[in-house]
């Protein structure tokens, strides 16, 4: 399992990562920060499931230090508040690995208890991780049946992910040392009196046919679904009301 979280944090970090081949849209006009998209095409990579992958991603700033933000995204407890997919449904930890000496530091296999029959056999792999830099937190959803040939001791390169996550930044305000570090141990970028920077982006597979051309009723789809997840966390971090 930690190698299969291994390979997600990476994957995730090349998904959201520009180059000359692909390059970042910005859509304007969104009621949020602004949202950028690229898409890129998914061919023979056992890894990754095949077809058209759209990425999305925005930034915004948070009035709560950058501990309480990752505490909040990295916890099953509170999931449903900004988690769209799992439909409100209740999150289960199915499995915990600690993977450093915070105990934000971890490896989680989730599994959410949904209405939806469609979401009974999916979990989501998570990795969280902390220091006095800063935070992120990565998540995939793995189909069930593949989850157990990995936990059973096979290949985990065969297993196709989609990660999608979130960067947590202080936001440089904070009292204290880097990161608003004041005495004593802190974690998630330090646990001073400032704000935070938190990026959000998802992977989703908006067409199983790599050749196939992106419509923009799927950019709006995805469009949406950020920027409502973005509504969602500011109403339970700042107290704006989200507007849904």
């Amino acid at each position: 399992m930690l190698k299969l979280a291994e390979r997600m944090v990476i994957s995730f970090c090349g998904g959201v990562s520009a180059s000359t081949a692909h390059t970042w849209t910005t859509l304007n006009g969104t009621g949020v920060d602004d949202v950028r998209v690229m898409t890129r095409k998914s061919v023979d990579d056992p890894g990754r499931p095949p077809g058209i992958v759209l990425s999305a991603a925005t930034s915004f700033w948070l009035p709560v230090p950058p501990k309480t933000a990752f505490d909040f995204l990295r916890d099953e407890n509170s999931r449903s508040e900004w988690d769209i997919l799992s439909n409100g449904g209740a999150v289960q930890e199915m499995a915990h690995i600690a993977n450093g000496r915070d105990t934000g530091n971890c490896v989680s296999l989730l599994r959410v208890n949904s209405a939806n029959s469609s979401q009974s056999n999916m979990l989501i792999l998570q990795e969280s991780c902390t220091d006095s830099t800063g935070s992120f937190v990565v998540y995939a959803p793995v189909d069930i049946v593949a989850m157990n040939v990995v936990l059973n001791g096979g290949d985990p390169d065969y297993v196709a992910l989609l990660p999608s996550g979130f960067a947590i930044l202080p936001d440089g305000n904070s009292t204290g040392g880097i990161g608003g570090e004041t005495n004593g141990p802190t974690g998630g970028g330090g646990s001073g009196s400032g704000g935070s920077l938190l990026t959000v982006a998802f992977q989703i597979l908006v067409d199983s046919v790599p050749t196939a051309k992106l419509s923009l009723g799927s950019v709006a789809t995805v469009n949406s679904l950020i920027s409502c997840t973005v509504e969602r966390i500011k109403a339970s971090l700042s107290g704006e009301p989200a507007s849904l």
